[in-house]
């Protein structure tokens, strides 16, 4: 349940307008929130990648529980790329900006994955709203 609601604020930490379109005084709290935003993106993001290498780890039970497994991956997935884009400015300063190959690499993805922030945002909300809901019913 509580990694749901991690990722319902993860994603509408990436999608700002989203949360800004129903609630206008958002704003004040996003403000609050930004300065810590590179140090919640690099979290989620290696939260997100240890995710996917549990979830790899534990393909066996993609055969019993596949709706599990298939949200636990998608989920851990959505949070790495939302972390990466979140953090970026963190994980570039911290350990990109030794290597200037890897730095390179790190700029273009970003600039990939940027356009598609607010749909990826999106994606991790409903994301999060299934697990929650999921766990309530199913617990």
């Amino acid at each position: 349940m509580i990694y749901g609601i991690t990722l319902i604020i993860l994603g509408l930490l990436a999608a700002p307008s989203l949360l800004l379109s129903k609630k206008p005084n958002a704003k004040e709290l996003l403000d609050k929130i930004t300065p810590y935003q590179g140090w919640i993106g690099l979290v989620f993001c290696f939260w997100g990648i240890w995710g996917v290498i549990q979830a790899i780890l534990n393909i066996g039970l993609l055969t019993d529980f596949p709706i599990w497994w298939i949200t636990w991956i998608a989920g851990s997935a959505i949070s790495a790329i939302l972390g990466f884009i979140l953090g970026y400015g963190m994980i570039n300063k911290l350990l990109l900006s030794k290597n200037e190959e890897a730095k390179q690499k790190g700029e273009e993805l970003l600039a990939k994955l940027a356009p598609i922030q607010g749909k990826l945002g999106l994606i991790g909300v409903v994301v999060g709203i299934w697990v929650v809901v999921a766990n309530i019913l199913f617990s």
